[in-house]
């Protein structure tokens, strides 16, 4: 019997890999709301982490009722969306595999991917924007805008991967370029906050920021080894590289804080192994070590410019969504055209490994196709939404913060983050990257 013809069998080792990978992967979204809780001011530190908490509950039900089946069922027409085949999980048993592990695992594993997602646009419109119509966003925007950039990108007949041809091993467009375009879009249509330029917004907790920090780059191993479907080499290449690129990062985003500001912050090494991390997401199962090196630092390097952006344009990124996911996930999935190497891709090569142009003028559109989407779409479900139920918090709601106007909480009464007021969590930290004319202008 040729091998071709031997039907797929479980393997124990994969599916192990897997299970531990999707774990992991998990736990990304409760550091992200560690993350970025420390990041906001205090009277909204309890409303950021439920928006990253509520985006579980609501990304895994939709997910399962019909993403799931959206995203990767049988291609329903020209590589753009899935079929209503397995609409609630039906069809598919445990018996049933993808590849050599079983496909609710795969299902499962791909499941934390959409709500990391999802969350991480939270960010980009921190502390205005009220709870419940930030529910209904996640769920609709989890259908229409997430679903089906998957099925282009990761989904055997999607249009990115099958028909254009691009590069992305673990979600730099699915996920990153997908998150920065989607937040860039709420930031505008909410507006900034009340006080944007002109009072400050410091971070109230950096050890809650470095703590999530450090669990989004131990989930990260997950994101991007399991990334891999299996415990093979290619898994093990794919954690070298991911543990390298988020170095670079760190050091590149320390290396301008130092020369620009004086100073090499918390804050900075936080938010620099982050973008490195972002940047390598794409390409961390096309490149060799030195690409993912230098992709890691250059994603430091530009993304702590990036970040100073919205006080230039105006537009009030609260967390910085756009200036490192956005940006890292652009630089990461582009520079595939640059470094990849065939040892890694089994064929596609980089211009500076002997491949052509192709490739690169192939990431690029892939680049642009998720981004101009993910924009258009977003913005159009936020417009709904603002107008049937309104997206913007009150005014006097945004003053009082929104632990107590929307949760009746409140952090330090709870003792979560220990006593004290908050101005004294908010003393010498400057924004992101911004010049030393802007350190009054925090996030």
């Amino acid at each position: 019997m040729l091998l071709a013809d031997t039907p797929p069998t479980l393997d124990s080792g994969d599916t192990a890999w897997l299970l531990a990978c999707t774990a992991l992967v998990l736990l990304m979204t409760p550091g992200l709301a560690l993350f970025y809780g420390g990041m906001v001011r205090t009277k909204s530190v309890l409303n950021m982490i439920m928006m990253s908490f509520v985006s579980i509950a609501v990304v895994t039900v939709v997910w399962l009722l019909a993403g799931y089946s959206l995203a990767f069922g049988k291609d329903a027409g020209w590589g753009l969306i899935g079929s209503l085949d397995h609409l609630g999980m039906a069809g598919i048993t445990p018996h049933d595999l993808t590849g050599d592990v079983p496909t609710l695992l795969f299902a499962t594993f791909q499941l934390t991917f959409a709500i990391i997602t999802a969350a991480l646009i939270s960010g980009a419109i921190a502390d205005r924007a009220k709870f419940g119509s930030w529910v209904a966003f996640t769920a609709v925007w989890t259908l229409l805008v997430y679903v089906p950039v998957a099925h282009w990108v990761f989904a055997p007949d999607g249009w990115i991967l099958k028909h254009l041809g691009a590069l992305d091993f673990a979600g730099g467009t699915v996920v990153e370029v997908n998150c920065g375009a989607s937040g860039l879009a709420l930031a505008l249509l909410l507006g900034p906050r009340l006080g944007f330029k002109k009072e400050a917004m410091r971070p109230h907790n950096l050890p809650l920021v470095l703590l999530g920090a450090g669990l989004l780059w131990f989930g990260w191993f997950g994101f991007n080894g399991g990334s891999a479907m299996g415990a093979n080499g290619l898994a093990a290449a794919a954690v070298l590289n991911t543990q390298a690129a988020g170095c670079a990062g760190l050091l590149g985003w320390l290396l301008v804080e130092k020369k620009r500001d004086g100073h090499a912050t918390t804050l900075g090494a936080a938010s620099g192994a982050v973008a490195g991390l972002v940047a390598i997401t794409p390409s961390c199962g096309s490149v060799d070590l030195f690409g993912a090196l230098v992709i890691g630092l250059a994603a430091g390097l530009v993304c702590c410019y990036a970040v100073s952006w919205k006080f230039r344009f105006g537009y009030d990124d609260s967390l910085d969504v756009v200036g490192v996911h956005f940006v890292a996930g652009v630089l990461g999935t582009a520079l595939i055209g640059l470094f990849a190497t065939s040892v890694m891709t089994g064929g596609p090569a980089g211009l500076l490994h002997g491949g052509g142009p192709g490739q690169l003028c192939k990431q690029l559109v892939a680049v642009l196709a998720v981004a101009c989407y993910a924009f258009g779409a977003t913005y159009g479900i936020g417009r709904a939404i603002d107008r049937l139920i309104g997206f913007r918090a009150e005014p006097e709601h945004e003053l009082t913060g929104l632990d107590l106007a929307v949760h009746a909480e409140n952090a330090y009464d709870h003792g979560v983050l220990g006593h004290g007021s908050a101005s004294a969590h908010a003393t010498s930290v400057h924004p992101h990257g911004a010049p030393a004319s802007d350190r009054t202008r925090t996030v």
